[in-house]
């Protein structure tokens, strides 16, 4: 079963990263199953009632990869960490299927409570390089939440969140009508990191065309 689960751990990595080229490599030089293999192993003990020895491993896998996944996280099949430095994943969080995570991703807390106090993600999700998911909230199936994004409220499903604070910015492919702007990207349902909608910017150059017009309008009258 053990085998079984890492063939499929590696399976994963060659369906989304295309700069993975043998199975020797991805087993050698990928950090994100190193520390997926370590916290099966602490979590298994974790859930025997043991302490020191789940946290021990999982700071030693810390250590050697640059993610800290707590024993206590509850993480689902297909989880995909690509490079994976400053990954935090904490005690009471849970992670459905077929996630796919980048570096600096943080499913944190918000205070010192006690219980759940971590984010549960659903499944198919993205989260980008950077985000920061913090304290009980639910994280809908098929999300997208951009690089550099803090999200503090949960999240429907079939969404795509950006920015600080996070702001749902579309819906099942198709821009809300607040933005006023319907870009390419946003349509687009398949959506690259890179082409992350930024609403801050998208709000700016509206404004920026009220102006222009309104401008324009108090020319004339004085003209």
């Amino acid at each position: 079963m053990v085998f079984g689960q890492i063939k499929q751990d590696i399976k994963v990595i060659f369906e989304r990263d295309p700069a993975a080229k043998t199975i020797v490599e991805v087993i050698l030089c990928y950090p994100g199953l190193h520390a997926l293999i370590a916290h099966r192993l602490a979590h298994c003990l974790y859930k025997k009632n043991m302490v020191l020895i789940p946290r021990l491993i999982s700071q030693t896998s810390r250590f050697f990869t640059g993610i800290e996944i707590h024993p206590g996280a509850k993480i689902g099949q297909g989880l995909f960490i690509d490079h994976g430095m400053g990954v935090v994943i904490g005690e009471t969080a849970e992670v459905g299927n077929n996630v796919t995570i980048y570096q600096g991703v943080t499913l944190g807390g918000t205070g010192k409570e006690k219980g759940k106090r971590h984010p549960t993600v659903g499944d198919n999700v993205f989260i980008g390089s950077g985000a920061k998911i913090l304290g009980s909230i639910k994280i809908g199936d098929n999300v997208k939440i951009g690089a550099g994004s803090v999200v503090t409220k949960p999240v429907p499903s079939n969404t795509t969140v950006v920015g600080v604070p996070g702001k749902v910015v579309s819906r099942h492919g198709m821009p809300l009508k607040e933005l006023h702007v319907v870009t390419k990207s946003v349509c687009n349902k398949e959506i690259r990191a890179e082409e992350m909608p930024d609403p801050v910017q998208e709000t700016l150059q509206v404004l920026m065309e009220r102006i222009n017009y309104l401008e324009k309008k108090l020319g004339e009258k004085e003209s």
